[in-house]
């Protein structure tokens, strides 16, 4: 088995094996360049970038090119690296990549770049076993989907439920308090059963966990509870001026977090049981995290049978 530079004259080979890489990649909702584009962009990258062919007993079974320039002068951009299937599970792959290295050392790079389909899975787990990690997001969307007319986004709603029958000093407090976090805001205060609601305008997040903790301080536990962004449902629970349970549907909805974090949006169900009330066992089975909204229950139902565990009032 042999890797060698490309020529010239290996053009007609490399657009044939490009063709066959092709074959194998899931189909992509758009157009593929037209053939003499693709084959004016090989012929390119022989002339000017990296453009590598392995070989057994003569047979072409891999290749790999690679262009300069495409992701900032430190940075060499693979966009093909193929191995037949004959010749796979042996390193021929591995090898391909580390020669694609290798040749770019000579040019001041200190990145190997490259974008992978996320239906490809066998691609992705290869890249990473080799040490690639996601710098970014490659994201598209039909053309026509930004040229129609969007819907409002759905606005977020919700409120902070102190742990008392007091509304009227509950009332005074927030007085207090509200014109410090937001100016110009008003509140809403209502009286139910075991609960005081506070319901903020405009709707903001920051400003009920603040009043939350300050709360907290005077009547023990007090629990933020919203449905934002017509999509996920969140509580946080303060006790005594602690935030003690923080519980997201989808703890990645608003951006990627670090695993910990992640985790962290998770509800605790013996806390929760501790100081609300709720059953343990069924905020253990309803307050499920998942990876995007429609792995969970409608997100209305989700939110109305969260506040009747908890005995809210939503």
């Amino acid at each position: 088995m042999t890797i060698r530079n490309a020529t010239p004259e290996d053009l007609d080979l490399l657009v044939s094996l490009v063709d066959r890489l092709e074959l194998e990649l899931p189909k992509l909702p758009y157009p593929e360049d037209p053939a003499d584009v693709e084959r004016a962009k090989v012929e390119q990258t022989v002339s000017d970038g990296i453009a590598l062919i392995a070989e057994d007993d003569g047979k072409a079974v891999g290749f790999a090119l690679a262009r300069y320039g495409a992701h900032g002068p430190a940075a060499v951009y693979v966009s093909d690296v193929w191995v037949d299937s004959s010749a796979r599970r042996n390193g021929l792959g591995r090898e391909l990549m580390r020669h694609v290295a290798a040749a770019a050392a000579d040019r001041e790079v200190t990145h190997v770049v490259l974008d992978v389909d996320v239906q490809n899975r066998g691609a992705l787990a290869f890249y990473e076993r080799l040490g690639f990690e996601e710098a970014a997001k490659f994201l598209r969307t039909p053309l026509d989907g930004l040229l129609r007319e969007q819907e409002p986004a759905p606005e977020s709603i919700g409120g902070l439920h102190v742990q008392s029958d007091d509304a009227e000093a509950v009332e005074r407090v927030v007085d207090v308090y509200l014109p410090r976090f937001l100016r110009g805001a008003s509140a809403e205060i209502e009286r139910g059963r075991e609960w005081t609601v506070v319901r903020v305008t405009p709707f903001d997040l920051d400003v009920l966990r603040q009043l939350g903790r300050e709360l907290s301080y005077r009547y023990g536990v007090t629990v933020v509870f919203t449905l934002e962004a017509g999509a996920v449902v969140r509580w946080v629970i303060h006790d005594q001026g602690r935030m003690v349970d923080e519980y997201l549907s989808v703890p990645e909805y608003f951006g990627s977090l670090p695993p910990g974090d992640a985790l962290a949006l998770r509800a605790n169900p013996t806390v929760v049981a501790r100081l609300t009330g709720a059953d343990a066992a069924r905020v253990r089975a309803t307050a499920r995290t998942a990876d995007r909204p429609g792995d969970l229950p409608p997100v209305a139902d989700l939110y109305a049978e969260l506040a009747d565990l908890l005995g809210l009032q939503p």
